[in-house]
């Protein structure tokens, strides 16, 4: 396969990250846009070692900034949106602006250009569709506009909608992958995502705080395993103008998550659960049940999960360990962060 530039944007994320990591093993040149709203430059570091790799802090709503970034690259990985249950409830207006706006820019300017686009959508975009598991051509299903809480799963669905519209109208070659609740290092709980926020407190021996009653069940697919659907998508012509369910259809609770957590990482942490309403917001809505059909992006580039869950708890709990025995060896300086981004910054 020949090398080729790539444009990642939200590459300081947490699944950014290990895509940028992947590209540049294979040889690839890549060249990252991240705001650091949520990404953060210690996801990166390691790889501006290389001078393979170009780090931009900036955000996909500067248009002529994003154009100089498109106009290198020969493909780009759309990453880049607000993420965390906790950051569209108390940020909505950025979440509406980022992921619409912004993708708007990205997708705008890839079919001006030429350019392949890969855009990362999420299982959201099924709403709370009581049909399982779900499947690409599924009805959706979301609640009322006064639930802030679908304003991200609306927006993300309009990213789908104006990709394909961009397809159909433009020929733009795109992707669409529907990422189902990836896990792995570099995830923070910081903003709602369940699993490294279990670790966490299980590891600080603060109570395991289950949301909601603990029934609702999600799927967990490593991050290497979703890294590896993306790369073989972008790599098939078959993929282009499609949408494609990326995940894990293991199945588990939210409550027998916590309780695995807490016995693999030996945690002596009480579980505590937590209401909704006390969690987020009065009124809070979410969704039962999340689990993916994966038969289409099987059967087109014979993507099979190879990380299961219990292993997937253990390594980011040994990931979350080694993290926290780090930042007491070494902590870090007040200057890293603008020598950082000084490092391997795109000309």
């Amino acid at each position: 396969m020949d090398i080729s530039k790539v444009l990642v944007t939200g590459g300081a994320g947490f699944i950014g990250s290990h895509l940028c990591e992947a590209l540049l093993a294979r040889g690839d040149e890549v060249f990252v846009i991240d705001d650091l709203s949520t990404g953060r430059m210690e996801n990166i570091l390691h790889l501006q070692e290389s001078p393979r790799f170009h780090f931009t802090l900036g955000t996909i709503l500067d248009y002529s900034l994003l154009e100089s970034l498109v106009e290198q690259a020969d493909r780009i990985f759309h990453l880049a949106a607000v993420v965390g249950v906790k950051k569209i409830i108390q940020l909505p207006v950025e979440t509406i602006e980022t992921n619409i706006l912004g993708s708007h820019n990205v997708l705008a300017l890839a079919a001006r250009h030429g350019k392949f686009c890969l855009v990362a959508s999420t299982s959201e975009v099924y709403g709370k569709s009581a049909k399982h598991p779900f499947t690409e051509d599924d009805d959706v299903v979301y609640g009322p506009t006064t639930k802030r809480r679908w304003s991200y799963a609306c927006s993300k669905a309009i990213d789908e909608f104006l990709a394909l519209a961009y397809h159909n109208a433009q020929d733009l070659q795109v992707v669409i992958a529907r990422l189902f609740n990836a896990a792995g290092p570099r995830q923070t709980g910081r903003y709602g995502m369940v699993l490294p926020r279990f670790v966490d407190q299980a590891l600080r021996g603060d109570p395991i705080t289950v949301y909601g009653d603990g029934r609702q069940t999600r799927s967990f697919a490593y991050v290497t395993d979703i890294v590896r659907a993306l790369l073989g998508l972008a790599d098939c012509p078959a993929a282009v103008g499609q949408v494609f369910n990326v995940g894990n259809p293991e199945e588990v609770s939210i409550g027998e998550l916590a309780k695995l957590v807490k016995k693999l990482s030996g945690s002596k942490s009480r579980i505590e659960i937590i209401p909704y309403d006390e969690a987020y917001q009065p009124g809070f809505e979410d969704m039962h049940r999340r689990v993916p059909n994966i038969s289409k992006v099987s059967k087109l580039i014979g993507f099979k999960p190879q990380v299961k869950l219990l292993e997937i708890i253990s390594r980011v709990i040994e990931a979350r360990r080694q993290e926290l025995q780090e930042a007491v060896a070494l902590p870090v300086t007040p200057d890293l962060l603008p020598a950082a981004l000084r490092v391997g910054a795109a000309d």
